[in-house]
């Protein structure tokens, strides 16, 4: 299973922490856009290069497939060229497209994004479960099927997601919470070798208070922990998505490395300086989540 590959990488790597790629045009270095006419094959260059200074630190990317889809079907045909050039660097892919729809819809979906023969073929994909959870079934079948993953949409990073995440329903439970006893129980079904589900949870960076509740409530479910850096959160609020093992979340971060370089002393630096700061940055993430582990979970991992 998917979950098992991704805990080998993490361990390879001692690296619990992944980097999102977010393709927005007018933030990509000069340097890159610059002497192409086609922008599509710009960001599908910049996307390798990023691979390529990225593969012997993180265990995963995150392509956003709406900076893909911005480019209509040629941008769809980059990023599923950058999928299977993840893979071929040895790394796994967790689409974050947020689908989520019913029926033979949410089939075709779960096929054309978690298919071995599908389309993009990724390992993981984050989808929302706001139209019910027999909307998630085909997901979580899919994935079943395919020895694949799923990150289900819990409690985003974004300050808006109080307003349905923290809602109560009318048993007197709170939205997150029943989100959580869903993935946990869809999950039993999936278990990987290291006792691990394939089936996960979206949890924000940005509420760790919500993030121990939530982690308490799904022992053996791996969290994608999105809202580090640019969003406001650091390596001591993630600790909180973290089981006592030292395992269980994916810390990812996209514009916090992707675009770091704009704060810099150089905003028109060359490719080569910009990759310099690129990996630059994500040995800092690494750096300073390990050592956020390691003050919060002496041993642990």
């Amino acid at each position: 299973m998917r979950i098992d590959a991704l805990i080998a990488n993490i361990r390879s790597r001692q690296n619990p922490c992944i980097m999102g790629i977010d393709p927005e045009w007018s933030l990509l270095p000069p340097c890159f856009r610059h002497g192409h006419a086609n922008p599509s094959e710009v960001v599908l260059h910049w996307g390798t290069e990023l691979i390529d200074v990225a593969a012997d630190i993180v265990p995963a990317v995150k392509p956003q497939m709406a900076f893909f889809e911005v480019w209509g079907a040629e941008g769809i045909r980059i990023h599923q060229q950058l999928v299977q050039y993840a893979h071929r660097r040895g790394l796994l892919v967790v689409d974050d497209s947020k689908r989520g729809d019913i029926g033979n819809t949410a089939r075709a979906y779960a096929w054309a994004h978690l298919s071995r023969s599908g389309p993009v073929n990724a390992d993981f994909l984050t989808v929302s479960p706001f139209l019910g959870t027999d909307s998630m079934q085909p997901f979580i079948d899919t994935a079943r099927q395919e020895g694949k993953g799923l990150f289900i949409l819990a409690k985003t990073s974004n300050p808006g997601s109080a307003e349905i995440s923290e809602a109560v329903t009318g048993s007197g439970v709170k939205i997150r919470s029943a989100l959580a006893n869903f993935i946990r129980t869809s999950g039993e079904g999936c278990m990987g070798e290291q006792g691990y589900s394939s089936i996960g949870a979206v949890v924000g960076a940005t509420y760790p208070l919500e993030a121990r509740e939530l982690r308490q409530a799904m022992p053996h479910s791996f969290f994608l922990v999105p809202g580090f850096g640019a969003q406001g959160g650091n390596a001591q609020d993630a600790v909180a998505c973290f089981n006592p093992d030292g395992l269980g979340a994916l810390v990812s971060s996209s514009r916090g490395i992707l675009y770091h370089y704009l704060k810099e002393a150089n905003p028109a630096p060359s490719c080569q300086e910009y990759l310099d700061s690129v990996r630059a940055r994500l040995q800092l993430m690494r750096h300073s989540m390990l050592h956020a582990l390691d003050e919060a979970i002496p041993g642990g991992g």
